[in-house]
């Protein structure tokens, strides 16, 4: 059973959701996806990612279908 405190990249991510780094990256800045915002001298601003987010991300819903 992985760690729930582990931090995960936005390309791990976007491999495991089977979605581009870039979707990943949008979700962040659109408050849908819930990250940890690392200092970054690069082009791109760095983040880190929850195992726990992401296992809540793909739990199934509590809510019925059509609701």
């Amino acid at each position: 059973m992985p760690d729930e405190t582990e931090l995960l990249t936005v390309r791990e991510v976007a491999q495991q959701l089977r979605v581009d780094d870039t979707t990943v990256r949008r979700w962040i800045k659109n408050g849908v996806l819930e990250a940890i915002t690392l200092p970054h001298r690069g082009a791109r601003q760095a983040y880190r990612i929850r195992r726990a987010t992401l296992d809540a991300l793909l739990s199934p819903s509590q809510q019925p279908v059509g609701q």
